[in-house]
């Protein structure tokens, strides 16, 4: 048994910090790195890609809508063929910064707003599979599980990478229960740790409402924007391993699928 651990990084932008990303890459082995559009901006990006590089942590896009006051988390009206042009832009923008650095990008996971949109919106997730592959045929979308997006990135030839939340809370329909729902973040690391070995051996979880849904997994997602999310991450993985789980980029995950 194998997982990937991915996490939301580079979201710092000018002056103001967000994350403690230097800490999480000794935990984590997939970097989803803001593009500039949601968080982010061309220092931040190349310096958070070479770090990921140093790290051995293999490195994706991250993109999102144009919008920076709202971090990403609002949807914005767009006219057709509009998404697809901003993931271009910013898959494009990050994978010069890790051609520069002599690598190549893995993956892409859209952002916020984007990501649940894309969830189950067919035209928004078209213009999402279609942009990825695109750019590149080969990089690795990563989405929810059992979702629109993931059967049209898969019937457009791409490989999806189902994620899960350890940190969240989910719905018996297997999405993410809304950050307004009581319950919706998960903060005790106890209750993380014990969720996450049955993820991996099951493909189930406990939604919130105490139902166990299937819910497969190729990669869990840590927020670097919570606090304490390196010890958290360091707990998972610790737990992972200890479980004979192995922990790899979800590249080499998706190989044996």
């Amino acid at each position: 048994m194998q997982i990937d651990l991915n996490c939301d990084m580079g979201e710092s932008f000018g002056a103001w910090r967000m994350g403690e990303d230097e800490r999480m890459m000794a935990h984590i082995t997939s970097a989803n790195i803001a593009c500039g559009f949601h968080a982010g901006d061309p220092m931040v990006m190349q310096k958070t890609v070479r770090l990921a590089i140093e790290s051995g942590v293999a490195v994706g896009a991250h993109p999102g809508f144009s919008d920076l006051m709202g971090f990403g988390r609002r949807n914005i009206q767009t006219a057709p063929g509009e998404i697809k042009a901003l993931m271009v832009y910013q898959i494009g923008a990050l994978c010069a910064f890790v051609k520069a650095e002599g690598a190549r990008l893995q993956h892409v996971k859209p952002h916020g707003a984007l990501y649940n949109l894309a969830a189950d919106n067919e035209a928004v997730a078209l213009e999402v599979a279609q942009a990825v592959f695109s750019v590149d045929s080969e990089l690795i979308l990563v989405t929810q599980p059992g979702c629109v997006l993931a059967g049209i990135a898969e019937r457009q030839g791409l490989r999806v990478a189902r994620e899960v939340f350890p940190d969240r809370a989910y719905l018996e329909n297997g999405r993410l229960a809304p950050r307004s729902m009581p319950g919706a973040v998960i903060h005790d690391p106890d209750a993380v740790k014990t969720r996450i070995v049955r993820l991996i051996r099951e493909g189930e979880m406990v939604a919130i409402t105490g139902k166990s849904i299937a819910l497969p997994a190729d990669t869990l997602c840590i927020h670097g924007d919570t606090p304490g999310a390196p010890d958290l991450a360091a707990l998972i993985r610790k737990e992972l391993e200890e479980a004979g789980i192995a922990v790899l980029p979800m590249g080499r995950v998706l190989q044996v699928r």
